[in-house]
């Protein structure tokens, strides 16, 4: 059995699930543990040097910062692409809300990343059935949030050629279909309840949705790509707290006669009240959405980001500031590309040579620009460039 599988716990010090992102006494996530429990390795830094190796490109702002931090088996999509075999990426995004944050904007940055590097073919699900299931939302009003959706991750830059997003609603059905009944024969309830972040599951739909989840991993489930090619892999970038589905699936691919698909997850993009989990959808100030204005930016960044500055200049001129808990030098590690910028602020607010108010107004510019950029990106994509990604269609030069 795939390792990570572990009972549940009676106390736990943080629970890391699809559904829950949560640490005792509202603390910090502790991801050398989360290594530990899952089972997943380290993404060190010779993996790093290898994707730039391989690929002739400089490795991510997310990679080289360690924002995706661990992974299952990346090593061997390396090995598997050094000898000239190609392989397929898969995310996906649940459409709950209209407007996107930018912490989900994250794992589909580092994407269009490795599409571009490796020259290989993504498709992306749109989980519009989980989210009727679990947000108490219409299946109309699903399914016209997953078109939403579809325009911001589009407007991230995807290659048409290469790319094919699908909403469950829609696609589920055919081949895919007969992969989730397979998984389905190969997973029993024990199974999965087996798996401690299946615990808080509660209806037949929701332990459904786990396979639902796993059959893109199989490229038989897209004949219309992937016809003949069952031996191509699988490379699933996510974050931390999608892990137990794939633990699942991996477990279940070599009974089906497909590859594990590899996994390289992130780390959580933190609210700006603290880094103590995923930021909350029910408070829209804790989190940078990609509607907001330039005005809208700076006020939550000033009111909201949780500062590391001491509590009056004198004090802070002294000590400097705490980085390990500061907001804005978090994201400033996210989207803050240059690597001199960001050391010379680390160490000038760390020294307590720079205040909170001049950090802050640096990441107000810097999200502003992000968010401006990607605005006018998502104002560019048209009903019929969404129809045309969503297309099943083959991509005849989707490995070029």
């Amino acid at each position: 059995m795939e390792k990570g599988e572990d009972k549940h716990e009676e106390e736990q010090d943080q629970v890391v699930n699809p559904w829950e992102v949560t640490a005792k006494d509202g603390g910090k996530i502790d991801y050398d543990k989360l290594i530990d429990k899952f089972g997943c390795q380290r993404l060190e830094e010779p993996l790093v040097d290898r994707v730039q190796r391989l690929t002739g490109r400089p490795p991510h702002v997310f990679l080289r910062r360690g924002v995706f931090f661990a992974h299952r088996d990346f090593d061997e999509i390396l090995n598997a692409y050094e000898k000239g075999k190609k392989f397929y990426l898969y995310t996906g995004r649940g459409p709950s809300s209209e407007a996107l944050h930018l912490g989900h904007l994250v794992p589909f940055m580092f994407t269009k990343y490795l599409q571009d590097a490796f020259k290989v073919p993504l498709v992306i699900q749109l989980t519009d059935d989980e989210k009727c299931m679990w947000k108490n939302l219409s299946v109309e009003e699903c399914q016209r949030l997953a078109r939403e959706n579809a325009k911001d991750i589009i407007a991230c830059g995807f290659d048409i050629t290469k790319t094919f997003i699908f909403s469950d609603f829609d696609y589920v059905g055919g081949s895919f279909y007969k992969n989730m009944v397979r998984i389905a024969k190969c997973v029993t309830y024990n199974k999965v309840s087996f798996l401690e972040a299946f615990s808080v599951l509660y209806t037949s739909g929701d332990f459904t949705f786990a396979v639902v989840q796993a059959a893109p991993s199989f490229p038989s489930s897209f004949p219309h790509l992937f016809s003949g090619k069952d031996d191509l892999r699988c490379l699933i970038p996510c974050a931390i707290d999608q892990d137990p589905y794939f633990r699942m699936t991996r477990d279940v691919a070599p009974r089906l006669g497909y590859h594990k698909p590899s996994l390289i997850e992130s780390s959580f993009f933190p609210a700006l009240q603290g880094e103590t989990g995923k930021m909350s959808a029910s408070d829209p100030n804790s989190a940078i959405y990609v509607t907001d204005s330039a005005k809208v930016i700076k006020n939550k960044i000033n009111k909201y980001a949780f500062s590391g500055g001491q509590d009056s200049v004198e004090k802070h001129r002294e000590l400097g500031a705490n980085l390990e808990v500061d907001i804005p030098v978090k994201y400033l590690s996210f989207f803050l590309e240059d690597d001199a910028e960001l050391e010379h602020i680390k160490t000038e607010y760390g020294a307590g040579r720079m205040l909170t108010g001049e950090v802050k107004k640096r990441l107000a510019d810097v999200l502003t620009e992000v968010v401006d950029r990607h605005r006018a990106a998502r104002a560019a994509v048209t009903e019929e460039m969404v129809d045309a990604f969503m297309a099943v269609r083959p991509l005849p030069n989707m490995f070029d």
